[in-house]
Parts: structure tokens; sequence; C-alpha cells
């Protein structure tokens, strides 16, 4: 600082910040030699705190409004000093403005998957990310904590130790709320706020507050999503027997559209869609025996091809005929649309024709 710059700031008698930065949380007042004038002007804005100190030391704290500096309202500093009369002369002080506002949209988010135990999937790996805003709570105690004599202190100095401040206890509260993953999502209010109780006191340590701690996203890793989707898929279908029969009448109907597209196409009758459709729900029936009987129990099920078919022929009953025999009758013509099929041989010939009504 050259000879102009000392006279100037010997004029200066206005000690204030206009901060014009989105991340600054501490800066100081530039002085020569640290230098400031007895009744000069002070202001403090809102959200704004103004620190003395002297020797190291934190004397006087103002708090936002404007200030004649003297002897009357910077107690601390005038018993450290000793002036037990009016003092009028240029006093040595550092002067550290700490902003008080909340610094919002701070990102939090675990780097790694983190194991966590789930009652029902055991143990599973998850990510979890969201934001959190806090402010400066007790300027004091954060300069002497963290800024120390830094002349200016940005967010950047303090983000990474809050980032892994929130995932450390924040996937601790996770796993204290023991909470099933699949409600998680509907229970991110309630999380939060058990990870805000957690973190709050440490926040305090530093001089800080919390004022919100949220959850945007608690995911599982891409193969163990790819899983659940087939779980969900198969709690869709529901019964499967069931399923397995309507699958069978869609796929016979759109084959009886197709003239040239082999058994159902063909000409296939509604007594063998029943058949057909019956023989292919039997798969997914249980193998149960009724209590008190003596019938044991069918397990495991027959092959879909094991019961035979029988067909009317020319007004006899003939069979039996297997799935692929049955077929070839089909493409050779024995047996259409009309004729009578079922799986079951009758003693006295082929069962009555069904009514046309």
């Amino acid at each position: 600082m050259g000879l102009f710059d000392k006279i100037r700031n010997e004029f200066i008698d206005i000690i204030e910040w206009v901060d014009t930065t989105s991340d600054t949380i501490v800066w100081k007042f530039p002085r020569y030699h640290n230098e400031i004038k007895m009744n000069s002007k002070l202001t403090v804005r809102e959200t704004q705190w103004a620190v003395f100190i002297n020797e190291g030391a934190i004397a006087d704290v103002f708090t936002p409004g404007m200030y004649t500096l003297s002897t009357e309202n910077m107690p601390i500093l005038t018993t450290l000093k000793g002036w037990k009369y009016g003092f009028n002369s240029p006093f040595k002080a550092d002067v550290f403005f700490v902003s008080t506002r909340q610094f919002v949209n701070q990102k939090w988010g675990t780097r790694n998957p983190v194991m966590l135990r789930d009652a029902e999937f055991g143990p599973v790996r998850l990510r979890a990310f969201g934001s959190f805003a806090f402010r400066v709570k007790d300027p004091a105690v954060f300069l002497k904590e963290l800024a120390a004599t830094n002349p200016e202190f940005t967010i950047d100095g303090i983000n990474e130790q809050l980032r892994n401040l929130a995932v450390s206890r924040g996937m601790d509260a996770i796993a204290e709320a023991k909470i099933p993953i699949l409600d998680l999502a509907a229970n991110y209010d309630e999380v939060s706020a058990r990870i805000t109780e957690k973190i709050k006191p440490e926040f305090g340590e530093l001089g800080l507050e919390l004022t919100k701690f949220l959850i945007e996203n608690i995911s599982l890793p891409p193969e163990l999503e790819a899983a659940l989707d087939k779980r969900s898929s198969m709690g869709i279908v529901g019964n499967l027997g069931a399923y397995a029969q309507y699958q069978a009448a869609n796929a016979m109907e759109e084959a009886a559209k197709n003239p040239g597209g082999g058994l159902a196409g063909a000409g296939l009758g509604a007594g063998v869609g029943i058949a057909i459709g019956g023989q292919l729900g039997n798969i997914f029936q249980p193998n149960t025996v009724q209590p008190n009987s003596t019938q044991c129990p069918r397990y495991p099920p027959p092959l879909p091809s094991a019961d035979p078919f029988y067909a009317a022929i020319d007004g006899k009953q003939a069979g039996p005929f297997t799935m692929e025999q049955l077929a070839q009758l089909i493409t050779a013509g024995t047996i259409n649309q009309q004729s009578q099929v079922w799986k079951k041989a009758c003693p006295d010939g082929p069962p009555p024709a069904p009514s046309p009504n």
C-alpha cells in the first residue's frame, strides 16, 4: 500500500460490508495496519454480524444497526485496552463481517452405495441424495472453529465437511428408522426429520444451524431395480393358471383368423379349444389333497400331452390320439370345425352333439 492509500484510509470513517456474492460467509474489513479511528461509523446490515478481534481474541460483537464507535458501545475492547478516559486516537483491531443469511440448495449424496439390512430383502445397497440449507447461528463460535483469520471464507471451505456429515449421519438415521425399502419413498418427510434431529447438534458445535434437510431420492443399484421390476410384473399377473388360459384363448382366437396358421387356423372347433385351454390351466393348479382323503397327491403333474384325445369320425368314436396325431387329422381334413373332440373315452360311442342353441 502506497502513501496515497495510507492517506485515503486515514479519512475513511465508515466501516461496512456490501455483499455482492452468493457464497461468502466471512469477510474481513480492510484497514491500513488495522487502524480504526474512534467515532467511526459502523454499519451492520440485516443478515450480518460484525465481530471485532483484538490481538487474536474476540472482543465486541455487533448485531444489525448503525453504531458510532466509542468507549461506551465497545465495553469489552475498552476493558481490554484499559481506556479509562475518552480515547480519540486510532486503535488497532480486526473487523470481520459474518453473513447470517441462509445458504440454500447445498447438495449432498452418497459417492458409493451404502450397505443396509432390509427385513424383506436382506442386505441391500442404497444410494441417496438430496439438498440442505444452513446459516451461521453463532458468529463467534464459527470464527473460532472454522474461519479463524481467513480474510474471506466461502461455502467451498466448509461444504465438503457438511456433505460428509449429512451422508454419514443420514444413512445412520435411515438404518435406525427400520422402514422397509419399498416404503421409503412414502416416508421421505419422516426420514428427513430424523436426519435433521441427528445432525443439528453437530452443526451447532460449528456455530451453524441446519435449517432444512431434504431427501430427493433413495434408489437401489440398477440390477436390483430390474429384479424388483420382474417381481412387480409377477404380482400384476396374479393367478398364473387363469393368466395361461387367457393367453391360450387369445392365441387361438388370433390363429383362427389365419386359415393357414396350423392347428387352430385349420378350423379347430370349440371342443378342441376348451380341451387345450383346460389342459394348459391344469399345469398351474396346486397339487393338494382334500382333508380326510386317501387319494395321493398328483405331484409332479403330468405333462400337457399325457392325456389322449378322442374324436367322432363318421359317427364313430376314434382314438386315442396324441396332440400331434390330432393336428395331422385336422390338416388332412378328417376333423373339421364341426367335429366333436374330447379327452375321456365314452363306452357307448361319441357323446351327443351340442345343441345349436
